[in-house]
């Protein structure tokens, strides 16, 4: 059976851009078709300056929005990254095998790098090198398949190259995955800057809808956003970015085309309010179902012990075997 591994960063509240992106397509689709294994990726959060408290409570809050979305620990693996020591113990390897080039080049270290700087602080080192623990993130579990946005298809080539490059080395290991991106709404995008993706890290929150955003709020932020010059609704990425992420977004929402969708609507602020209702109807069972899961914290905790247990139980052989490759005495 085809073996997919996703992460996904506490560094942020979880948004409309993660859940139509990744989190309802890992539930829906990946989960029931895969050996599946999704994960909260809490060392990554570690990179930049960090409220540590701040990175527990999100880290939590993803676990039991990743389970809110639908993702049934019966049928697929849920776990976070640190309770699983292979992923940083295979890290290092990674960082053996790769290149200072290849570290450099990659685009979200240089967006991250330049935003560290403007805001004052300095870059760590882990910021550099964090596509090498993302790269062991996947090789770890023999993963065929990485379900993944746009924005993060460059790590999984690098996983790639990384798996091929230590296999010719040091002899047959590690499976050579490749990327799954969805067909629609891959990369949604800020509401307020439609040329710019919609992340966790958004300063006003005013382009970003939230998973557990109120129907409410919701409803304000896309009837506020951004269009286009002109009047008519024309589905164009390039020249009109803000009526195209709205029409994608609506089309994520009700499984149609969005090109399709365009030829519906006569105005900007009918598109908008039939957006707006389309994504609180898709988030109402994501959070009566998160707010369920709040109520009983330690079935959380339980399915996250399970799941690192049998993460654990699948990567670990392959990181020995890893370990021994490359030259390592066994530990006895």
């Amino acid at each position: 059976m085809t073996r997919v591994f996703s992460g996904i960063q506490p560094t942020g509240h979880l948004t409309l851009g993660n859940y139509l992106g990744a989190m309802r397509r890992w539930a829906e689709v990946d989960q029931h078709q895969a050996d599946s294994l999704f994960c909260v990726v809490d060392l990554h959060a570690l990179t930049v300056d960090h409220d540590p408290a701040r990175v527990r409570r999100l880290s939590r809050q993803a676990a039991t929005l990743l389970l809110a979305a639908g993702l049934d620990p019966e049928l697929c693996t849920v776990f976070v990254q640190s309770h699983v020591d292979e992923h940083a113990r295979l890290s290092y390897l990674m960082e053996c095998v790769a290149t200072d080039g290849e570290m450099r080049r990659m685009i979200q270290y240089k967006e991250k790098a330049v935003r560290e700087r403007e805001r004052g602080g300095s870059v760590r080192l882990s910021l550099l090198t964090y596509p090498a623990l993302m790269a062991a993130d996947i090789l770890a579990y023999g993963t065929d398949e990485v379900p993944v946005g746009d924005d993060q298809t460059q790590h999984v080539e690098l996983a790639r190259d990384l798996a091929v490059r230590f296999n010719q080395r040091y002899g047959h290991t590690f499976v050579v995955p490749r990327a799954t991106p969805p067909k629609v709404a891959s990369r949604v995008m800020n509401l307020q800057v439609p040329t710019s993706k919609m992340g966790k890290s958004d300063d006003s929150g005013q382009g970003v809808v939230y998973l557990l955003d109120e129907p409410d709020v919701v409803r304000k932020k896309i009837m506020r956003a951004v269009t286009d010059s002109g009047t008519d609704v024309v589905y164009d990425r390039e020249a009109r970015p803000g009526v195209a992420n709205l029409l994608e977004i609506l089309a994520a929402c009700e499984g149609r085309d969005p090109e399709g969708l365009s030829g519906a609507y006569q105005s900007y602020g009918a598109l908008k309010k039939d957006t707006a209702e389309a994504v609180v109807e898709l988030l109402r069972p994501v959070q009566e179902r998160h707010k369920e899961l709040c109520a009983d914290p330690g079935h959380v905790d339980g399915v996250l012990r399970a799941g690192a247990r049998r993460a654990r139980d699948m990567a670990r052989p392959r990181v020995d075997a890893a370990y021994r490759a490359i030259g390592l005495l066994p530990a006895g």
